[in-house]
């Protein structure tokens, strides 16, 4: 399996989890909010974030924007489908901009990218990967120009059957796509905690032999934590200052104190779940002189008694005669007297 590299880390099986703050449109057009955004996710420890690279031309068509102009929740939306599009689009210059600032403040930029246009664009900012969103699977034209560009990606799989993520997968890697990465995703927002299905990481590793991680769209920070503990080596999440925000999706996203617990368990879950292979740690070995049994004798005895099991017990702590030798004890004779309750050791056995 070929892990993608990124400056100054690897991503795969075996690697702590990528942390992907996923900002989306949620600096809701306002590239200070989105500076903003950035600072937060770096000091929540998240080693990306993520932005989406659309424009009003490039994603919708005039038909669907003239079927949207009302809207019964206004919180979330402002206006016409169209008005919140143009509002929230970032210009080729405002990606520049948030580009430099995360430069400046050490945290990777990744973004979606939507048409031919925006993924000229990213490449030309040098990111480390593409990321396709779920929507893209079967935009073959578009995975095919993604893939002319010889970056790692980042595919989404929501909606997607096996034989879709397969088409898909196999349409990047014979255009020269670097190494892919597959996001198990749920694309509805929230979904049931029926429907997530986390197993279907293991199923995505099995199947293609590529690293997987989790698009989260769950509230909270259980599901994501639960994805590293079967394997996501990638976890991307919504990420807000303030869930109540106005727009699309902050009521879904992370807050700042969810994305610090991610980030801080997550990396502790991945050093939990350490090896495959048993082992008992130089602490647990000194645990057990404490914790484990010794034998001690049941009554007074003379030297020269021979030891029958009705003499013995087993007490703390764990030095001396074990539980599991108490075959090489019984009908041996003792070599002192000893009172009721006294600890034994070999060189009081004959």
């Amino acid at each position: 399996m070929e892990k993608l590299k990124f400056p100054g880390r690897l991503i795969g099986p075996g690697e702590p989890p990528y942390i992907i703050a996923e900002i989306g449109s949620n600096h809701n057009g306002d590239v200070q909010l989105a500076k903003r955004l950035v600072d937060a996710a770096k000091s929540c420890g998240a080693d990306a974030v993520k932005f989406q690279s659309w424009s009003k031309s490039s994603l919708i068509c005039k038909a669907e924007y003239a079927r949207n102009t009302e809207y019964a929740d206004k919180k979330k939306h402002f206006g016409t489908l169209e008005e919140m599009v143009e509002k929230y689009q970032f210009t080729s210059e405002q990606h520049r901009e948030v580009v430099a600032y995360c430069q400046k403040k050490e945290i990777a930029f990744l973004s979606s990218c939507f048409a031919p246009e925006e993924v000229d664009l990213l490449d030309a900012l040098n990111v480390p990967a593409f990321k396709i969103a779920s929507m893209d699977v079967n935009h073959l034209p578009l995975l095919e120009y993604v893939a002319s560009k010889k970056r790692p990606v980042l595919l989404s799989t929501g909606m997607a059957t096996l034989g879709e993520i397969e088409r898909a997968l196999n349409v990047l890697q014979r255009g020269g796509a670097g190494p892919v990465a597959l996001l198990h995703c749920i694309s509805i927002y929230p979904p049931a905690y029926e429907s997530i299905n986390l197993r279907n990481i293991a199923t995505l590793q099995q199947a293609f032999d590529v690293p997987v991680g989790f698009s989260d769209h769950t509230l909270g920070t259980a599901i994501s934590l639960a994805a590293i503990a079967l394997g996501a080596c990638i976890i991307e999440k919504h990420f807000t200052l303030d869930k109540d925000m106005e727009g699309w999706d902050h009521a879904i996203s992370a807050d700042p104190g969810e994305m610090e617990i991610i980030v801080r368990e997550g990396r502790n879950v991945f050093v939990a779940l350490g090896s495959t292979v048993r082992t008992v740690n130089e602490a647990e070995m000194e645990k057990r002189k404490a914790f484990r049994r010794r034998l001690v004798v049941k009554r007074a005895m003379r030297k020269g008694e021979r030891l029958q099991l009705e003499d013995i017990d087993f007490k703390r702590p764990g030095t001396g005669i074990h539980p599991d030798e108490l075959t090489y004890v019984v009908d041996r004779p003792l070599a002192r007297d000893v009172a009721s309750g006294d600890e034994l050791e070999w060189s009081d056995i004959v």
